[in-house]
């Protein structure tokens, strides 16, 4: 095996020890956070009934708006507009604590950073 697929296994293992520990409910949904090379999404899930509350993607209208008129932004910095837009959409729907879900990656970056503008936003993890 080469690298590459070394690492999708050892995240896919890490995610399934996290995943194993955790669960979102109706009044606490499980904010899952996915990431690839260019993008972010988040999303609020509640387990018991198998369906997404809400979900945010870096990729969206909103998204290449603002990063077209501001200039370029990092992908650190799309990550925290990301944290706060799921964390006002959450709030808006009544949901004030959630539990996260980094899915495999490591607490740092931009999971760290969406986890961070979510919290400032006032969702309590």
């Amino acid at each position: 095996m080469n690298k590459s697929k070394i690492r999708v296994i050892e995240r896919k293992r890490r995610a399934f020890r996290v995943r194993k520990k955790i669960e979102g409910t109706t009044d606490r949904p499980r904010l899952c956070v996915r990431r690839s090379i260019n993008h972010i999404y988040a999303q609020l899930v509640d387990d018991i009934k198998g369906e997404t509350i809400a979900q945010v993607t870096s990729y969206g209208k909103s998204f290449s708006e603002s990063k077209n008129s501001g200039g370029n932004l990092s992908k650190t910095e799309i990550a925290k507009a990301v944290g706060e837009a799921i964390a006002q959409i959450a709030v808006e729907k009544g949901i004030s604590s959630v539990v996260f879900d980094r899915k495999g990656y490591l607490y740092h970056g931009r999971v760290k950073a969406l986890a961070e503008a979510a919290r400032s936003k006032g969702l309590v993890f």
